[in-house]
């Protein structure tokens, strides 16, 4: 068989793979959506609560007809793509995988499993403590004689973008660990640019977070935090590496 024919043969395979396991992305996705949309009601409580006992009425309020249901079905999707991402993250795994070799494999799933918890972590760290502390601040500021009228669309936003922010915030150790397991940082870099990093992670809480002095505290501690976590992993790495190497 003529080689470029083979080039061609597993240009097409792997072409076929990655449809496959796009469709089966998707198809878990819409299961998990559907799934959650037949408990939107209870998720919406859960996603509500937070800020419920501000409101006047206790509920929030939606100015158009579409508005409410337009929300659940964002919640069931953003729920339903969180609920199967053992599964889709599977998927990309058994895609990427074979292109890997046998230390970058042991490595790429313990921190796609790490990386998971990770993520998970930080939303539960915003939704215990950030959002109590954020909102008792922002809803109680300058007296109680204003009242809020808040919007589905916009409390939606609000969270959403908040809880993933912080989902992302905690990623930060597992990114650079992996960075540093695969040789790319060390411990040595890491330490010697830790102020820079500082000062980068301060002026990232200022635009990212919600526009109050609380919220930029709460991602700005995770955030150092989280860098002097990578910092430790990154050594220990490098003192198992030389370990083994000596061996």
């Amino acid at each position: 068989m003529n080689p470029s024919d083979t080039g061609e043969m597993n240009l097409i395979q792997h072409i076929t793979e990655l449809r496959i396991r796009i469709f089966r992305i998707a198809l878990s996705i819409f299961v998990g959506m559907l799934i959650c949309w037949g408990v939107s009601e209870h998720i919406f409580d859960i996603i509500r609560h937070p800020i419920a006992h501000y409101l006047p009425q206790g509920g929030l309020v939606f100015t158009g007809p579409l508005d409410k249901f337009i929300a659940h079905i964002k919640i069931s999707f953003i729920t339903g793509a969180m609920i199967s991402a053992p599964f889709w993250l599977y998927q990309i795994w058994k895609f990427i995988s074979p292109a890997l070799y046998k230390n970058e494999k042991k490595f790429a799933a313990g921190f796609i499993l790490f990386g998971t918890l990770q993520f998970a972590l930080g939303i539960l760290f915003c939704y215990f403590i950030v959002f109590p502390m954020a909102f008792k601040f922002l809803m109680t500021f300058g007296g109680d004689i204003d009242k809020p009228m808040i919007t589905i669309n916009s409390y939606l936003g609000f969270f959403t973008h908040t809880a993933i922010l912080f989902g992302l915030t905690f990623q930060m150790p597992v990114i650079i660990t992996f960075l540093g397991a695969m040789g790319v940082v060390s411990q040595a870099f890491l330490k010697k640019y830790r102020r820079y990093a500082i000062v980068s992670m301060t002026a990232l809480s200022a635009v990212a977070a919600p526009p109050d002095a609380i919220s930029m505290i709460l991602l700005m501690v995770p955030l150092i935090l989280m860098y002097e976590l990578s910092v430790f992993l990154v050594g220990m790495f490098e003192k198992k590496s030389t370990q083994s190497e000596s061996t």
